[in-house]
C-alpha cells in the first residue's frame, strides 16, 4: 500500500447545475483572446524530501527546482538491446500498421511518426511500462498509485522527422482530457542516441512553476491534426520568452538507454531531425489514480481512448525483475 501523500494537490469544487458538485476550472485555457501567465497551484513533488523508492532525495530536489530529471545507466545493454529490436520490428511492419488510428505518420512523407497506446498493443513494452524503475520514480514523486494516462512510440525518422513545437503537455491534457491537477509525470527512455543535432528534447528549466494560458478556440476533432502537427495550445512568443529568458533552455542528450522524467506542465519541444539518424523513444504518461480525467475543461469532446485513458484506469503494478524476451 502507498502511504498516504504528505501533499495534497488543491481541487475546487463548485456546485453544478444538477445540485452535484464539479471541479473547478484552476488552470483556464483557451478561453480569452489574450494570453496570460497563471501560477501553479499544484505541488511539485508530492512526497517529502527525503530517498524514495528509486530516487534520491538529492534527485527529487532537482526535479523540484528543474521539472525534469535525466538518467543515465538505468537499462544494461542487454535490455536497451530487446527494447530496439521491438522498435525495429515494428516499423519492419510498417505496411500493416498503417492505416489504425493509433498509427500517427509525418505530415509530408508518410512515415511513421507516432504509434500511440503501445503499453497494450506490444508485449514488450508493456512489459517496460510496469518496470519497477520507472513506476517507482513515478510513485516517488506522485505519492500514489498510478496509471497510464497515454503512451506512444516516436520514431522521428532520419531526414523526415519533423519538430514538436513548445508546448506544455498539462494544458492539453487539462483541456481535451480533462485532467484537473498537475499530479502526472512523464517517462521517456530513449532508443537511439540523442544528440544536439538529431532533434533531441529540448526543455526549459523552471518553466513547470509557471502556466501558460494559450488563445484560440479548440477546433473540432483537434487531435486529428494536433498529433502530426499542433497548433493550438501553443505558448505564445512572448510567453516563451520569457521562460527562456528566467529558465535558460537545457537538451536531453545521452545515449541510448537515457531516461528522461519530466513534470506534466515542463515546457518543452524539439527540432526536426534532418540528420541521417532516427531520434526515437518510448514515452509513458503516470497519472495519479486520485487525478482521474474528467469532462474536457475546454468544453469539447474527448479525445479517444488511444491518446488518452477514461474507460479503464487500472493501476500499474511494478515489476522488479530485468527486462526479458516474452
Amino acid at each position: 500500500m502507498m502511504k498516504m501523500e504528505s501533499i495534497r494537490s488543491k481541487q475546487h469544487q463548485l456546485p453544478n447545475d444538477k445540485g452535484g458538485l464539479m471541479i473547478a476550472d484552476i488552470y483556464p485555457s483557451r478561453k480569452s483572446a489574450e494570453p496570460q501567465i497563471l501560477l501553479r497551484h499544484d505541488p511539485v513533488v508530492y512526497t517529502e524530501m527525503q530517498d524514495g523508492m528509486f530516487l534520491s532525495r538529492e534527485q527529487k530536489q532537482e526535479f523540484e527546482e528543474k521539472g525534469f530529471l535525466v538518467l543515465k545507466n538505468i537499462f544494461s545493454e542487454v535490455e536497451i538491446r530487446l527494447l530496439q529490436q521491438e522498435l525495429s520490428d515494428l516499423r519492419q511492419r510498417s505496411k500493416e500498421l498503417k492505416g489504425r488510428e493509433e498509427v500517427i505518420s509525418e505530415p509530408n512523407s508518410g512515415e511513421i511518426r507516432s504509434i500511440f497506446k503501445i503499453h497494450d498493443s506490444s508485449p514488450v513494452f508493456s512489459r517496460l511500462a510496469r518496470d519497477s524503475r520507472l513506476v517507482h520514480a513515478a510513485q516517488d514523486i506522485l505519492a500514489d498509485e498510478v496509471y497510464i494516462h497515454q503512451s506512444r512510440l516516436n520514431y522521428k525518422p532520419g531526414f523526415e522527422g519533423k519538430e514538436f513545437y513548445w508546448h506544455s503537455d498539462f494544458e492539453t491534457w487539462h483541456v481535451e482530457d480533462g485532467l484537473p491537477n498537475m499530479r502526472t509525470v512523464s517517462i521517456s527512455i530513449t532508443l537511439t542516441d540523442n544528440t544536439p543535432q538529431n532533434g533531441a528534447l529540448m526543455l526549459i528549466p523552471g518553466s513547470h512553476k509557471d502556466f501558460i494560458s494559450c488563445v484560440g478556440e479548440t477546433p473540432e476533432d483537434h487531435y486529428k491534426e494536433s498529433l502530426k502537427k499542433q497548433e493550438y495550445g501553443v505558448p505564445d512568443h512572448d510567453s516563451l520568452e520569457y521562460l527562456a529568458n528566467k529558465g535558460g533552455i537545457e537538451q536531453a542528450l545521452g545515449p541510448a538507454g537515457t531516461v528522461v522524467i519530466f513534470d506534466c506542465n515542463t515546457m518543452h519541444g524539439s527540432n526536426s531531425n534532418i540528420t541521417p539518424y532516427a531520434r526515437s523513444n518510448a514515452f509513458f504518461v503516470y497519472n495519479s489514480m486520485q487525478n482521474k480525467a474528467q469532462a474536457p475543461f475546454g468544453n469539447i469532446p474527448p479525445r479517444p481512448e488511444f491518446v488518452a485513458t477514461r474507460e479503464k484506469f487500472v493501476a500499474v503494478r511494478p515489476e522488479e525483475r530485468p527486462l526479458l524476451k516474452t
